[in-house]
């Protein structure tokens, strides 16, 4: 079922809605973040991974500044309309430590 940007529950959440960010080819899962409507318009105008950045408080595009950008492939949305999955070809690493993935940290046990 095909989904427009208005389907999307952003009050459920205050505005924001999480971003799973997947490598299309590999599918590990690179990171997880927020996006506004605005910035995912952006995403699905510019084909490149945009989010809002809750600590900084506005849109940031991932690799305005280290060059690792994201291009879309697909964008899902879940059953509930109030998450999002960027389906993306990685052009560096995701992290901002230069780590492959975000999630390279193990929780003790």
């Amino acid at each position: 079922m095909q989904k427009s940007i208005d389907d999307i529950d952003f009050e459920k959440s205050g505005g924001l809605v999480p971003v799973i960010v997947q490598d299309i080819l590999t599918k590990d899962v690179l990171t997880l973040a927020y996006a506004n409507k605005e910035s995912l318009e952006l995403a699905k105008k510019t084909g490149n991974s945009w989010f809002w950045s809750r600590s900084r408080n506005k849109l940031w595009m991932k690799g305005e500044e280290s060059g690792n950008t994201q291009k879309i492939k697909e964008i899902l949305v879940d059953c509930d309309s109030d998450a999002i999955i960027y389906l993306v070809e990685p052009l560096g690493p995701a992290c901002h430590l230069g780590e492959k993935v975000c999630f390279h940290n193990s929780l003790e046990k």
